[in-house]
């Protein structure tokens, strides 16, 4: 499974952390991570060691972080090569937050990545991107493609600030946004929601 990062994480994995699995048997990858050291306070790796990973008895060789602190081309290289050589691939499910303006991993409404082939074996797996509209701005992030080929996307969202993001990505099939661009990519989705963020599904 791929990590996500930001509210989700912090809301998720205190609780994944208490699931009774064969943890022994779980390979840990990341949709995304900020050009930061590991212990940095935005490394997505740190947030999720400090709610799941130290608290579950996972081999250390089966945890898979990208590597922040290299220099983000050859941190990407390297991540897809990880990502092929374990899993073909192919993850068996990636979750993903939402941001309020429709973002998932690092890939933002607009930004050229998005251009990529998105298809069955179509694209990168895994880019880097120095020009992030959020801070910091070079980061290492699985592609549409790599969304696309995944088995499952479970999109974990929770905030009235996520609620038209989520409306869009759900309701409009003509959506751009990245939510709604990997949605309708993936064969296998599911949206856990809480009562704000499913606000105008409801009342829509």
């Amino acid at each position: 499974m791929a990590l996500t990062g930001g509210s989700a994480a912090s809301t998720l994995y205190p609780v994944l952390a208490q699931a009774k699995l064969d943890w022994d048997k779980v390979h840990v990858f990341f949709g995304d991570e900020r050009c930061v050291p590991a212990g940095d306070a935005d490394s997505n790796y740190k947030l999720a060691h400090e709610t799941l990973l130290s608290r579950v008895p996972l081999r250390a060789a089966h945890i898979h972080r990208m590597r922040g602190e290299d220099p983000p081309a050859d941190a990407a290289l390297a991540y897809q090569k990880i990502l092929v050589d374990v899993t073909g691939g192919s993850l068996d499910v990636v979750h993903l937050g939402v941001g309020p303006d429709g973002h998932v991993c690092s890939l933002f409404p607009g930004h050229a990545l998005l251009d990529e082939p998105a298809g069955q074996d179509g694209g990168r797996l895994v880019a880097s991107l120095t020009d992030s509209p959020k801070p910091p701005p070079a980061r290492v992030t699985l592609t549409l493609a790599a969304l696309a080929q995944a088995r499952a996307l479970w999109f974990l969202v929770a905030g009235i600030n996520k609620a038209e993001a989520v409306r869009a990505a759900l309701m409009d099939p003509a959506s751009a946004l990245p939510a709604a661009r990997a949605s309708r990519a993936c064969s296998t989705v599911r949206w856990l929601l809480d009562v704000e963020a499913a606000r105008l599904i409801r009342n829509g």
